[in-house]
């Protein structure tokens, strides 16, 4: 038994002087014993490291198209807006800067620390494409009420004819309501919509003469009468702009001239509520710009 302890504590006692003193010895067997050590370490490490760099370079590419995807957000958003897009350059990198830090010393970021701040910033662009897709949405929206509100002017001319309100009714002489204005033009003068949206009527009225009516949704409906002319039929979609019909003198009229309503679940509104502030808003952006 002692010598058997003893066999075992001179080949341990061998084996840590090999492997301790190789380098000074250099017996062949040992060194390729230990530069196989080394090499199998070494691509142990290197495969480590590049399973990390491709889980980074997965993320990378995804905040990649995030990125790409913010650019063409943004893109939309401000032609949403009105805003000019020299104003703000998405596909730009913005200005950096600054004095080197004096209280603490730059330090290193170790590959855990990379990858957390990393995942970190990806999980905020996505935080913020949410919140810049439901922006989108309410100035979508908000842009399609606006096209849907008749504040555009129905014809080229300035209603100095009779405006919204009690008057002298030119036929019996006698003070009555005028449910709308009346513009003055030149017959034949082409009619457009003053906002989209679909043709509930188009046709003769004993009063009214040719007329066509536009239902814009929201229980909002424009009116223009006395034409002489109709350019659309009941159930046409027309849009913001679009010619419907031409200046005329039909119906109770007394010459030519185009009688604009605005209703509001039936009752007459004062045009004036809408195709004004248009034109006042128009107006200040001008001078603003």
């Amino acid at each position: 038994m002692l010598a058997l302890l003893l066999l075992l504590g001179m080949t341990a006692g061998l084996y840590w002087l090999t492997i301790r003193f190789a380098t000074d010895i250099k017996i062949p067997v040992v060194q390729e014993l230990l530069l196989a050590a080394q090499q199998g370490e070494a691509e142990r490490a290197r495969q480590f490291v590049q399973q990390n760099l491709n889980a980074m370079a997965v993320k990378l590419g995804e905040m990649q198209a995030q990125l790409a995807r913010l650019d063409a957000l943004g893109d939309r958003l401000s032609t949403l807006a009105g805003i000019r897009p020299q104003e703000f350059r998405f596909s730009e990198a913005p200005g950096l800067g600054g004095a080197q830090p004096t209280t603490l010393p730059p330090q290193n970021l170790s590959l855990a620390e990379f990858g957390e701040k990393l995942g970190t910033l990806s999980r905020s662009v996505e935080n913020r494409t949410d919140m810049l897709g439901v922006l989108e949405a309410q100035l979508f929206e908000q842009a399609i009420k606006k096209k849907l509100m008749p504040t555009m002017m129905p014809v080229n001319a300035p209603f100095n004819a009779s405006g919204f309100g009690m008057r002298i009714d030119p036929f019996t002489g006698e003070q009555a309501m005028h449910e709308g204005i009346d513009f003055l033009a030149d017959l034949g003068s082409p009619i457009i919509a003053a906002a989209g949206g679909v043709v509930i009527f188009a046709g003769f009225h004993p009063q009214y003469g040719n007329m066509v009516d536009v239902d814009h949704g929201n229980d909002l409906v424009t009116r223009y009468a006395h034409a002489s002319k109709l350019y659309v039929r009941e159930g046409d979609v027309v849009q913001r702009g679009r010619r419907i019909a031409d200046v005329g003198t039909t119906g109770r009229s007394t010459g030519p001239h185009l009688h604009f309503e605005v209703r509001f679940k039936g009752s007459a509104q004062n045009p004036a509520r809408f195709v004004l502030a248009s034109q006042a808003s128009q107006q200040s952006a001008r001078a603003g710009r």
